[in-house]
């Protein structure tokens, strides 16, 4: 992206391009890739002078930069991390950062956490964070957002200032109903702060992930013991930072990269001599993307691996030191797979790593530790447990019913403290949605919710009073026929005589039914009365067909409706007799059907998950009921 390009103009509005041929290609929209994460900070003081408007941003970039040297000092990023750069455009000059984080979505929120610490330290810093979704804060905090604020007008709209979260709102005209520019951003954030719109209820959502930082720096890191090359190890201690391009290119790998791995010719950067078991640091995601990885072990490791495979007859630790070597090899492998044309690539890690490559080429073995230098290394022998890349399906299953272990308890694996937060935030959400009456067809409308800052956190309009009542509403829950046909009678424009009873029904009625299109352009009687009949022609032919049956007898088979015609009469001294059925035989049987329609229609959404989970085992897992798997037609007696 050339200096004068501004991000602004990620988003624009097309009545801006008309002029797009006479400006030139600074105004092309472009699309921001995949998996990066994009970052715009503007320094507004009216009294700061345009020459000492540079000297503010490059002392401002140097300040970001050691914050995230002294937070992230150990921290491995997946790809890139925070980096900052000046740039001008539009009028203005700014700092600007791209960011590409790939598999680690968690890096994309470490650099938000920084940016946003960075704001508190300096009042006059404007900060603007988005990637290819666009605003990404707005999409944490859709369920609370205003009806006025869309993906199609936020460009440029959410800024974060001294660590808050701040919304430009619209103008009071048309036209501003739009994605705003950089340069007109930086105008409304500087002509008029008082204007902006700050939630706390969207603050509190937007940074919901940023409430376990920093903590979460150092919980994401994972050791884990590996059987590795002595010069491997070396340079994993030197620059424990090439772990992150190392497993990239073992987890991306194709068969031009491991040509010199499946070559006997190729002369190895790592050969599999002279190996010693070290703890390698990984992040999380680094270490799952490793081990999850099936891998035949290269020609140069089969004799290595078979040999462990053979040692011990499967003891406990002969499994333990067959599984360092095989995550070793995993290792040396995509090291392997880096240190190839290393000196060419783009990423400085990986020519250090080439650097490095050399000088012990040109020194010899000797500049390569000894035993007990290794074993004198920080953390050289921590082996943590994997056990969070299980997951138990009984914990998980009982987390999901409301019965995960006591508060404060030990966890592990799945039941951890932050699971069991994402868990109950997605169960709130979907109950709130459940009880929300006000929810029309369209789905959940937040249009009438009031949002005021000095609310202690709760985000129902009706208080805490219903919140009691919410039990007795999920059991008042019902199907209402006679409202349903009512609502088809007025979706087919027929008129309704009686009063809506159900509280949608009582909200429809207080609002002033729509009339046809064409009742609306011209009131007359003839045309009223051909409506009316289009509709009654139209209800007649439904019923014909059965459309509007709720609950029809489902057919019986032939066999069936043969032997019920053979038992309508019975035999009798004087002959046969016609066999008599009353009324109230029929209601029960009409009873019956309902209940077996409910019963089959439940049972076959069942059937039709098969075995996985599904709207219809959930319901009755709701109500206490486990139904077993349905076994093959054959097993069935």
């Amino acid at each position: 992206m050339s200096s004068s390009e501004a991000p602004g103009h990620l988003q624009q509005d097309p009545a801006e391009k008309g002029n797009f041929f006479e400006a030139g290609f600074e105004d092309f929209p472009r699309q921001l890739p995949e998996n990066c994460v994009e970052y715009v900070l503007l320094i507004l003081d009216s009294q700061l002078e345009a020459r000492k408007l540079l000297s503010a941003l490059e002392t401002t970039r140097k300040a970001a930069l050691q914050l995230a040297g002294r937070l992230t000092k150990d921290y491995i990023w997946q790809r890139d991390g925070l980096q900052l750069e000046l740039k001008s455009g539009q009028g203005l000059a700014y700092l600007h950062g791209l960011s590409y984080y790939g598999d680690s979505v968690e890096d994309e929120w470490l650099i938000v956490y920084l940016l946003r610490e960075l704001t508190k330290s300096h009042p006059n810093l404007w900060l603007r964070v988005f990637d290819s979704d666009g605003e990404f804060l707005l999409v944490e905090a859709a369920n609370v957002l205003p009806p006025w604020l869309s993906p199609e007008i936020d460009g440029n709209r959410v800024w974060i200032h001294q660590e808050k979260l701040y919304i430009i709102p619209l103008g009071k005209g048309t036209h501003d109903r739009r994605p705003l520019t950089l340069a007109d951003a930086a105008a409304r954030l500087k002509e008029k702060p008082s204007s902006l719109v700050h939630s706390t209820f969207i603050e509190a959502e937007a940074f919901y992930r940023l409430e376990k930082y920093p903590g979460q720096i150092k919980a994401s890191r994972h050791h884990s013991l590996a059987t590795i090359p002595r010069k491997l190890a070396y340079i994993l201690h030197e620059k424990p930072a090439a772990i992150a391009p190392a497993v990239e290119a073992f987890y991306l790998r194709d068969p031009v990269s491991m040509k010199s791995l499946l070559s006997t010719s190729s002369k190895l950067n790592f050969p599999p001599q002279d190996l010693v078991s070290v703890s390698v640091k990984f992040t999380r995601v680094l270490f799952a993307q490793l081990k999850s990885q099936r891998f035949s072990e290269p020609p140069v490791w089969s004799s290595i691996i078979e040999a462990a495979e053979n040692n011990g007859s499967g003891a406990e630790n002969s499994q333990k030191e067959l599984d360092r070597l095989q995550l070793g090899m995993k290792v040396t492998s995509g090291f392997e797979m880096l240190a190839t044309n290393a000196e060419t690539k783009d990423k400085r890690i990986t020519r250090e790593v080439a650097i490095l490559l050399r000088d012990l080429a040109e020194d010899g073995e000797q500049a390569l530790p000894d035993d007990a230098t290794i074993q004198s290394w920080p953390d050289a022998t921590r082996d943590d447990s994997d056990s969070w890349m299980d997951i138990n399906f009984e914990d998980f299953e009982k987390e999901l019913d409301g019965k995960g272990r006591p508060r404060g308890a030990e966890t592990t694996g799945f039941g951890d403290s932050a699971t069991q937060a994402d868990l109950q935030k997605m169960v709130s959400r979907f109950e709130a949605f459940l009880n929300d009456d006000s929810a029309g067809l369209e789905g959940a409308e937040l249009n009438d919710m009031d949002f005021d800052d000095d609310d202690d956190g709760d985000l129902s309009e009706h208080g805490d009073d219903e919140e009691d009542d919410s039990e007795d509403e999920d059991r008042d829950v019902s199907f209402d026929e006679e409202q349903f046909a009512k609502m088809m009678r007025e979706m087919m424009g027929m008129p309704s005589d009686e009063k809506p009873t159900s509280a949608y029904g009582a909200k429809r009625a207080n609002k002033p039914r729509e009339a046809p299109l064409e009742l609306v352009e011209g009131p007359d009687d003839e045309e009223d009365e051909a409506i009316r009949q289009l509709a009654a022609q139209m209800e007649a032919e439904l019923n014909e067909h059965k459309a509007l049956q709720l609950d029809p007898t489902p057919e019986k088979p032939k066999a069936l409706e043969q032997k019920e015609e053979g038992d309508s009469t019975r035999d009798t001294p004087e002959g046969k007799e016609p066999s008599v059925n009353n009324d109230d035989e029929e209601s029960e049987d009409e009873e019956v059907d309902i209940d077996y329609n409910l019963a089959k229609n439940l049972l076959e959404s069942f059937k039709s998950q098969a075995g996985m989970a599904g709207p219809a085992g959930n319901i009755l897992a709701m109500m206490g009921m486990k139904l077993p798997r349905d076994e093959d037609e054959d097993t069935r007696g």
